[in-house]
């Protein structure tokens, strides 16, 4: 059984918590780390999930993502999520998402990291993870088009690509 905290529209933590699974009430949240790891030549790693996986079967996706458990806060969610999905370990605890897109349920956090790791030494969560591969921003638009990739937009991809080296919404010379 998996518990989420539950947070207010404003992003407060309550001291409220859910049974993942269990249908939120108007007003409650829960919160969602979604990691990129991209390698030198700018390719993204993606990962195929599991064939019983619920929702987004055998569908391609991010590095790693997945829904913070009761008392942890983003950083630590994400550092679990790829640690327990692909086996990458990396310390997120001074870092703050790249950016926040608000969904109706919750708060989806975004964040990138360079990381130029070989394929055979990563250690994929048999229970989540099938397949992972190294994939340019041209291949994942045509995985969109063919549906091989979860429906994300086309546009906020794009966004993963452009601002894995750079916080904010402005460009800095």
């Amino acid at each position: 059984m998996e518990l989420w905290d539950i947070y207010s529209v404003d992003r407060q933590k309550t001291p409220q918590t859910t049974v993942r699974g269990d249908a939120l009430s108007d007003g409650q949240y829960h919160l969602v780390v979604h990691i990129g790891v991209f390698n030198s030549a700018g390719e993204l790693l993606i990962q195929q999930r599991q064939p019983w996986k619920e929702g987004y079967p055998n569908l391609w996706d991010l590095s790693a993502a997945g829904s913070a458990q009761s008392g942890e806060n983003s950083a630590q969610a994400a550092a679990r999520e790829l640690q327990e999905e692909v086996g990458i370990v990396h310390d997120f605890s001074k870092e703050r998402p790249f950016f926040t897109v608000n969904f109706p349920e919750g708060f989806d956090d975004y964040y990138f990291i360079q990381k130029d790791v070989p394929l055979s030494e990563l250690r994929l969560q048999k229970e989540e993870v099938q397949a992972v591969r190294w994939a340019s921003l041209q291949e994942i638009e045509k995985m969109l088009d063919t549906g091989e990739f979860i429906p994300y937009y086309r546009e906020l991809v794009r966004l993963w690509f452009t601002m894995r080296h750079h916080r904010g919404s402005t460009i800095r010379e």
